[in-house]
């Protein structure tokens, strides 16, 4: 009845036969009796007088004199200092547009209201700092509770374009809305259809999937999404469904999901210096990877959470293979060789041969994997923060327990622009390089993107050392300085040296400063 008696101003939501949100359009399909839509007022038009008293009681605000008061504001500011301040304008033309939103068909959906789709941030990234390893049970049921909340919402038009593309930006989105927008990634698949993946056995999965990524600086959830939405783009922006199979589609997004499920900071190495339990139980080959697999499977055997669960026994066992071989393939050390195999193969690729399309695997999952400098600046700076913060903590502690320290791990040694610099040339641009070979038009999305971050870092570790420089000769000149006008204590005379001794001194040595500069340059040698 609230429905029926609506207002043209008033704000409706129509929902679908599943609980769905559904677009209010003209080119909606007209509903029957097994398919009745359900209308619900949201919002209504607090101009009217009954509504605005309500309103008014129950926030206990008079909009009237609310409005009557901005405007005595603005009328001060604007004769105080002769013209209205720019900041003012951009709080209009920020309302008007929240206003058109809410107006608008296009954006009647959940996500689109309040996300800008932009490439800037101003959030600051996550460290976890003071934080325990292991996500709280409060924690986890805070964010599930919030992600099936609006797990039945649908999401715009642009968010699912944006969500397509490398310069997504995932500091503007919060774990539950993540959450979302892997679901939305097996939906716009068509996985739930082709797997028969139900949807409360996906939203389970996904659920467990999240409990298991720790609270630490870089191998979280939040690098989770971005791993598995830099695959669903390159899936995309490739058109790999024309050359692969579903289910191989299905192996690579799944595997980007689990590919460091249950990461504690600390990478392979400390592993195996540290004879930690997963070196022990993994012979100190691949140690993370392989517990990153084990733990994918320990979920995948709980039925609620399945998503492989109506798969065929053949079926399930080739998936199973795929998501170890791409899990695998993210261990560094075995870097040169898949991207070696992958060059040798390339001038023959075929997507019909198995073999190829499995390395084609590894190198897709490795490059999602190690692909935020593909991303604007300001998305992928934080996350080297993030990534340092990680190695400082595991440096730090190499050295309290008297272990090996990886020098690009020390926080005493290493520098943001060297250690990204070398990264980029020797490792990103290489790889990238080569499956830009195989589809030239990720020239722009990957390679373009990295090559500017690598001028970035090279112009950031130029700059350094030029003030490194510039430090250097400014205090080598102050100490010849003070050296050669070196002033006598209070009460003495200056020492009047003869004139023949300091011409044997010139003739020995050239200058006051040279030989000031030779007593110094062992010093200077063991700082370096």
């Amino acid at each position: 009845l609230s429905a029926a008696e609506a207002g043209p101003h008033d704000i409706l939501k129509l929902y679908n036969t599943k609980g769905s949100i559904i677009n209010i359009s003209p080119n909606l399909e007209a509903n029957t009796l097994q398919t009745r839509y359900k209308l619900e007022v949201v919002a209504v038009d607090c101009k009217s007088e009954v509504i605005g008293l309500d309103l008014a009681a129950a926030l206990g605000i008079d909009l009237c004199a609310m409005e009557k008061r901005l405007q005595e504001l603005e009328k001060k500011v604007l004769g105080m200092t002769g013209a209205m301040p720019s900041i003012v304008y951009e709080m209009r033309n920020r309302v008007e547009t929240f206003r058109e939103k809410l107006e608008s068909v296009e954006h009647l959906s959940w996500l689109g209201l309040f996300k800008e789709l932009t490439e800037g941030t101003d959030k600051l990234s996550h460290f976890y700092h003071n934080r325990p390893l292991r996500k709280s049970e409060e924690e986890c049921q805070q964010v599930l509770e919030k992600y099936l909340q609006m797990s039945t919402l649908e999401v715009t038009k642009d968010v699912k374009q944006y969500l397509k593309t490398p310069t997504f930006n995932n500091w503007y989105w919060e774990d539950a809305e993540m959450m979302v927008l892997l679901q939305l990634m097996y939906t716009d698949l068509d996985f739930t259809t082709k797997f028969n993946i139900e949807m409360e056995v996906l939203q389970q999965f996904l659920s467990d999937v999240y409990r298991h990524y720790n609270n630490i600086p870089f191998h979280n959830f939040k690098h989770c999404f971005c791993v598995t939405q830099m695959m669903y783009g390159l899936i995309w922006l490739t058109d790999l469904q024309s050359n692969m199979d579903d289910i191989d589609i299905l192996t690579m997004l799944t595997s980007a999901i689990c590919h460091d499920l249950d990461h504690t900071g600390y990478n392979n190495a400390y592993q195996i210096n540290a004879r930690t339990e997963l070196a022990l139980r993994y012979n100190d080959i691949s140690p993370l990877e392989n517990h990153h697999c084990a733990v994918a499977f320990e979920i995948l055997e709980k039925p609620g959470s399945n998503i492989f669960r109506n798969l065929t026994t053949e079926q399930y066992k080739r998936i199973r293979e795929g998501m170890i071989k791409c899990i695998l393939a993210t261990d560094m050390t075995r870097h040169n060789d898949i991207l070696n195999r992958f060059r040798a193969i390339l001038p023959v690729f075929d997507f019909n041969n198995k073999e190829h399309k499995d390395i084609l695997t590894m190198i897709i999952i490795k490059v999602s994997d190690i692909s935020n400098e593909a991303r604007p600046m300001d998305v992928a700076e934080p996350w080297l923060d993030c990534l340092l913060q990680e190695f400082f903590n595991q440096s730090d502690k190499e050295k309290l327990e008297g272990l090996p320290v990886s020098p690009f791990m020390d926080r005493d040694k290493v520098r943001k622009s060297s250690s990204q610099t070398g990264f980029i040339r020797f490792v990103l641009l290489p790889l990238f390089i080569e499956l830009a070979n195989l589809f030239p038009n990720l020239e722009q999305h990957l390679i373009d993107p990295v090559r500017k971050a690598l001028d970035y870092y090279t112009e950031m570790e130029n700059a350094l050392e030029m003030g490194k420089q510039s430090q250097a000769g400014s205090e080598k000149g102050a100490k010849v300085s003070e050296k050669d006008t070196e002033k006598p204590k209070s009460g003495e005379q200056p020492e009047h040296k003869k004139p023949e001794k300091a011409t044997q001194l010139r003739a020995v040595t050239g200058s006051v400063s040279h030989k000031a500069k030779a007593v110094r340059s062992p010093q200077n040698s063991d700082k370096k």
